[in-house]
């Protein structure tokens, strides 16, 4: 009896070490380091780490945030314009960036595979995946900054009612 117990808790427990997300089963994703999720998400613009919450909680809104309510806070034609134009630039910067992550990871991939590294290797791919994430990051927070210019202090307040929905 104990011999049937331990042999289907060891099935049980390989079953489950083996077991892959929905994501990864549904379609792999073209670099093995990130997940079919993440590399959609990279490719997509979306903003993973949550880079713009600093700015947000503190009043400082993304451009598509103020863009999503503009009918509750009364954004002028004008603020609507100046709006969209950093919002179209923040989502095109967005892509950039997760463009060069992708190449940098698949860079890193095969170095490591190929077994071709050394530590001046290694430290480089890692300085470039910290300066894009820089990067990133700056581009969204000086996004939230410039919103923050066009929009007036009860506009500012409205969207602060709002849920925070980065």
């Amino acid at each position: 009896m104990y011999k049937y117990l331990l042999v289907t808790l060891s099935f049980l427990y390989t079953v489950t070490a083996y077991a892959q997300t929905a994501d990864s089963l549904l379609k792999p994703s073209p670099v093995k380091t990130l997940s079919a999720r993440q590399y959609n998400a990279l490719l997509n613009g979306e903003d993973q780490h949550n880079m713009g919450l600093v700015a947000d909680i503190n009043g400082y809104p993304l451009p598509a945030k103020a863009l999503k309510y503009k009918k509750e806070i009364d954004l002028s034609s004008v603020q609507t314009a100046a709006i969209s134009k950093l919002n179209t630039a923040l989502i095109f910067k967005k892509k950039e960036m997760g463009t060069f992550i992708i190449r940098n990871e698949r860079a890193m991939d095969s170095l490591f595979r190929l077994k071709k590294l050394n530590d001046g290797i290694i430290i480089y791919y890692t300085n470039r995946y910290g300066l894009y994430q820089g990067e990133l990051r700056n581009a969204i927070l000086q996004a939230a900054f410039a919103t923050w210019k066009q929009l007036s202090q009860p506009q500012i307040k409205k969207l602060q009612a709002f849920k925070n929905d980065n």
